[in-house]
């Protein structure tokens, strides 16, 4: 009886979590509250040393730190921060560099697989699947991240925290979408990704991008849909909270490659600004990075986009944000993290793009670790540790939290839904192996793709179905198979049930606190100085009344449509 007791109390822990998850004052992913009940009491010690620390800090500054989640595209890990694979690559980046060597370089820092989930996980400190923002979004939505999501930039703000984004949002065209209606007190924000650097007439006429400006070419008489391809497009938007919404520039080239300059001058003023107010900022800083149209001047010798945006824009902007910090003598109360999204676009990339692998396989849309383990340090002069490697697992969405508990905002997490991000302040103020989270679980859109736990990995989407269909073929050792070629088989075969378990708790969780959908609705309507062309867009000249449908319910069956997340040929067909 005692035997057949415990196994029950085992089952028990496993499967139903001894209770603690309903206790809790944020809901975490059921395999978190696995990891606490083994190691509660240790982090309950850490917490009341961090909590000491950051008391001391606060007294000694007079507020809470500030904080600057700087964060670019498509780049693997290795990209910056270490020298030799640069040297590799062909460029160099000598102010990233530095950071990394002054502060903390994460070794398995993990995203989403492509821009538009993991800037919703960093958002959200939420999987996208559960907001319905795993899709990645091109002109025209009519979709995006929906009013009900308490943002990072909610979070901060309730904390008493000025509140500023600039850069590439990608987070959906419909007005509730837009940084300043979500938490933030100004943005400046470029609603889509790099491709529409493409969508210009010089680029039709280098059929670069096809279809697009049919003025380009013969009129076409046979042509009866003159809505199919709209224009009317906005790349560009600048708000205030509870202020107007613009455009801002227009949508040509020019106003592509003058943005991030733009965004550097208005994210550095805000700091320069609340430095002097003595108000503690949150910042969210994520560049344009690179236009997909090549230079005729090459920057670096590797000859590729990625090579000279380094070189001429992002580490250049970097050292200045280092500077301005240093300038205003608040680098040593600031924590900057940068990282990249994703991995690179592996998958039929621009010409000259220069987005090759890095150590790991696979890249943008993958599950593999090419497309979610991503470059990614962390600085604050005098309290991380300088010249540090951290191999703790750190996934996207902890960002949240973490930022939440250092700026003492964690009473304004909501407790409704399932908060995915794991507070990580002691691995940034204690070191390497004080992380709380040794698992990953790695969606590719809205299926569940791949699971991590600890060194191990498992394909849930497999190239070779009919084995994976007879048992746990596809478990991989990522010390000793980092590019996830060689699948394990009989010296797996004890990860096949604790890995289905895992996938147990993490589905019955989901059931508890379903799934949030994104939002929709009309693209761009609340822009007070729209062009006529974006006007017509919510008022187009067809006589709509004469369909046999409502076109508005399109808008809803759109986030029905089978999702294909793209990425490697064989995986998941």
């Amino acid at each position: 009886m005692k035997l057949l007791s415990s196994v029950l109390s085992l089952l028990a822990m496993l499967f139903l979590f001894s209770g603690k998850a309903h206790t809790q004052e944020i809901v975490h992913d059921a395999e978190y509250y696995i990891l606490e009940a083994q190691n509660g009491e240790v982090w309950k010690v850490e917490d009341q040393e961090l909590d000491q620390k950051l008391a001391e800090l606060r007294e000694k500054y007079g507020q809470p730190p500030n904080i600057v989640h700087f964060m670019w595209d498509d780049q693997p890990f290795g990209a910056v921060g270490i020298p030799a694979m640069q040297q590799i690559r062909g460029y160099r980046t000598p102010n990233l560099n530095q950071m990394a060597a002054e502060g903390m370089l994460f070794t398995r820092m993990y995203s989403e697989p492509s821009c538009t989930p993991t800037r919703a996980a960093a958002w959200s400190g939420q999987h996208p699947i559960r907001n319905g923002m795993y899709k990645v979004g091109f002109p025209i939505e009519y979709s995006g991240i929906a009013k009900d999501v308490v943002t990072v930039g909610e979070v901060m703000s309730e904390a008493g925290y000025a509140t500023g984004f600039y850069g590439k949002a990608h987070l959906g065209d419909v007005a509730e979408s837009w940084p300043h209606h979500q938490g933030f007190d100004e943005s400046f924000t470029a609603i889509y990704n790099q491709v529409v650097s493409l969508w210009n007439p010089q680029a039709e006429a280098a059929n670069a991008v096809v279809g697009l400006f049919e003025e380009a070419l013969p009129r076409n008489p046979y042509k009866l849909d003159h809505t199919f391809s709209p224009k009317g497009y906005v790349f560009y938007i600048e708000g205030t909270k509870g202020g107007e919404t613009r455009e801002w520039c227009g949508i040509e080239v020019e106003c592509y490659m003058q943005f991030d300059k733009e965004a550097s001058k208005r994210a550095l003023a805000f700091i320069a600004k609340n430095a002097k107010q003595k108000k503690p900022f949150f910042v969210e800083w994520w560049p344009l990075f690179t236009p997909f149209i090549p230079a005729p001047q090459k920057a670096s010798l590797q000859r590729g986009l990625v090579g000279d945006a380094y070189t001429v824009n992002l580490d250049p902007t970097v050292g200045l944000l280092m500077k301005t910090l240093n300038d205003l003598d608040i680098a040593e109360n600031t924590l900057v993290v940068a990282m990249s999204d994703n991995g690179p676009m592996t998958h039929n990339p621009p010409p000259g793009a220069g987005l090759g692998e890095g150590p790991f396989r696979g890249g943008k849309g993958d599950f593999l670790e090419g497309g979610v383990r991503v470059a990614a340090q962390a600085w604050w002069p005098g309290v991380i540790e300088p010249g540090q490697i951290a191999d703790d697992i750190f996934h996207v969405t902890d960002l949240y939290t973490t930022f939440a508990r250092l700026g003492g905002a964690l009473k304004h997490i909501p407790t409704d839904r399932v908060i995915d991000g794991i507070d990580q302040t002691a691995l940034l103020l204690i070191g390497d192996t004080h992380g709380r989270r040794d698992y990953v679980h790695i969606y590719a859109g809205p299926q569940l793709g791949a699971t991590i736990k600890g060194q191990y990995k498992v394909h849930w989407i497999s190239s070779d179905q009919s084995q994976a269909r007879s048992g746990i073929t596809s478990a991989f050792d990522l010390y000793n198979d980092h590019r996830e070629v060689n699948p394990l088989v009989v010296n797996a075969l004890h990860f096949k049930e604790p890995f289905r378990r895992m996938r147990a708790r993490h589905e019955v969780w989901i059931r508890k606190y379903p799934h949030m959908p994104a939002a929709s609705g009309l693209a761009y309507a609340d822009i007070v100085n729209p062009r006529p062309e974006t006007r017509a867009l919510s008022n187009p000249p067809v006589d709509f009344k004469r369909l046999p449908f409502d076109p508005r319910e399109v808008l809803d069956e759109l986030e029905k449509l089978p999702y294909d997340p793209g990425g490697e040929p064989d995986y998941g067909r």
